[in-house]
């Protein structure tokens, strides 16, 4: 057929005109044969004529009626509808060889016969309609941009869940209350279909306005440079922005994104290269497994860095009650070392690893000027909750440690520089005991090894509680075998440095007695029934409370 029908001149289809051209030599027939398809509102006005029964006869107001009639019932069913034509290009005024001008057209394009129409069914992937349902639990406005009639757009767009079952646009509020459309208040539907025509008669002001009062929102038969004025009305509103496109005149829109997502299949080149990101399988849904992975990540992030930072209280407070008190130091150098390059690095690591919480796709998304990777509320959770108590435990076992070896609490006080002093051979206990200066550093590094065993006992329970941020560990589970390793190796590592025979001279710990290892398990117990009660009234609070802006980091 395309053999004996050569094509000697082609309009390209383009989103503006909305139609592609073709025009071909017959073998049979001495006349030129122009071709059109395209939209069918395009087509439709372009024809004067109309084949019925195989007869052209003139194209009525009826016969034109009864197109559109068949083209938003075809529409309707989510079906992209073609509308053909044709136009026999006389001999005598268009002889072979003739050169058809594409840019300067010197070729009838009015007063065609029309032909009919054709109607195709490109239904959404499987996926599609979950990952909508996804994302607007998860927060995320879906926009449908694209070029279909209206109301096709409409019926893809309730198919997928972008236009839920119960939301009415504007007009359909009308058909149902039998009003006119301008007597509609718009904050009645929760849907709006904007056509590409309506489209460029909006001011920016009118536009952020649609944006704002309607949560579902559809463009229709909209050109690709028109992305760009909606992407830019997203983020005039505040708004995070992703955008797909495949084509060249996408990328002015990819590339004024927040998030540019270039399709890997069908993209051009151009759209590739202005993307941030390449969707390799063209599907919709990769994009919304990708949200909630870079959520995942995020969330592991804050987990690892709230659980390190948690240690540093405990670690700087010894240092500040040895200067302000007086007392012996509790906590030497070389163990705030093993606690910061040793017991803490595989936990914290480990917490990479954690599955996803089951409400990670149920949050709003986060407010990228305010919640930052580390905030307010995590430094006050870490420093000024987590931190203190774990602080508290590690003063309590020095004192404990002191008061066994016969220096009870009010004899520490002041006791530095006569406890420092390497002259000093006789410091008095709280019984009158003399102290030589070897005896007393000898338990100065017990009480140091204390301090950092205690810190590695309550950092067990920090490390559970940074399983989740909102849920409870028993809806987490222990699940994650590389933080239950990361348990298990910090306190091997604390048995090495407390045990190993030699490491006294060397790095200055000393074994401790079995019962102190025990001392700072009720503070550990604390703070992980502390967190739990915390996430419990979190989880049982409605959003926005005062616990959820104090303390969910």
């Amino acid at each position: 057929m395309r053999e004996h029908n050569v094509k000697v001149a082609e309009i390209p289809f383009n989103s503006a005109n909305k139609y592609q051209v073709s025009i071909h030599e017959q073998q049979s027939d001495p006349r030129h044969l122009l071709v059109m398809k395209g939209a069918p509102e395009r087509i439709l006005e372009r024809c004067s004529t109309i084949i019925e029964h195989g007869k052209e006869i003139p194209l009525t107001p009826e016969l034109r009626d009864r197109c559109e009639k068949a083209c938003t019932e075809l529409a309707a069913q989510g079906e992209r509808v073609l509308g053909f034509c044709n136009l026999f290009l006389e001999g005598d005024e268009f002889p072979r060889g003739f050169k058809f001008d594409t840019d300067e057209v010197n070729f009838p394009l009015k007063d065609l016969c029309f032909v009919g129409l054709m109607s195709m069914i490109d239904p959404p992937r499987d996926g599609v309609p979950k990952a909508v349902s996804k994302c607007r639990s998860a927060g995320i406005k879906v926009i449908m941009v694209t070029g279909d009639h209206p109301i096709t757009a409409v019926a893809i767009a309730r198919s997928v869940g972008i236009i839920s079952e119960k939301s009415l646009t504007v007009e359909e509020i009308a058909e149902r209350d039998e009003i006119p459309v301008s007597s509609v208040n718009p904050r009645r539907a929760r849907a709006a279909v904007v056509t590409g025509t309506k489209l460029r008669e909006l001011t920016p002001e009118q536009l952020d306005k649609i944006i704002a009062t309607h949560p579902e929102i559809v463009f229709a038969r909209t050109s690709p440079q028109q992305k760009l004025l909606i992407v830019e009305a997203c983020q005039r509103e505040g708004h995070v922005v992703a955008v797909t496109g495949d084509g060249v005149n996408d990328s002015p829109a990819l590339k004024r994104a927040d998030i540019g997502v270039a399709m890997g299949i069908a993209g051009s080149d151009v759209s590739k290269q202005a993307a941030d990101m390449i969707l390799m399988d063209d599907n919709f849904a990769s994009i919304v497994v990708g949200v909630e992975e870079g959520r995942l990540i995020f969330d592991n992030l804050k987990k690892s860095i709230a659980y390190t930072l948690t240690s540093n209280i405990p670690e700087i407070s010894p240092f500040l009650f040895f200067i302000i008190a007086n007392v012996p130091l509790p906590l030497g150098t070389i163990t705030i070392l093993f606690i910061d390059l040793g017991t803490d690095m595989v936990p914290a690591i480990s917490l990479a690893y954690e599955k996803a919480e089951s409400d990670i796709m149920n949050r709003r998304p986060r407010d990228a000027q305010r919640d930052k990777l580390v905030n307010e509320r995590l430094i006050s959770m870490a420093y000024g909750q987590i931190g203190m108590i774990q602080a508290l435990a590690g003063f309590f076992v020095y004192f404990v440690v002191m008061a066994e070896n016969g220096f009870k609490p009010s004899r520490l006080f002041g006791l530095r520089e006569d406890w420092d002093k390497k002259s000093n051979e006789i410091v008095l206990d709280s019984y009158g005991q003399q102290w030589t200066y070897d005896a007393r550093k000898e338990l100065e590094y017990t009480c140091h090894t204390a301090f950092f065993i205690s810190i590695v006992i309550v950092q067990w329970a920090d490390l559970i509680i940074c399983k989740t941020r909102r849920n409870s560990l028993f809806q987490q589970g222990m699940w994650n075998h590389r933080l239950t390793f990361g348990l298990f190796f910090e306190t091997a590592l604390a048995c090495f440095f407390s045990y190993t025979p030699g490491l006294s001279t060397a790095l200055r710990t000393y074994p401790l007695r079995a019962s102190w290892w025990g001392v700072a398990m009720p503070f550990s117990l604390l703070i992980f029934v502390y967190d739990e009660c915390r996430k419990y009234l979190l989880r049982n609070q409605p959003p926005g409370s005062f616990l959820e802006r104090e303390t969910y980091y």
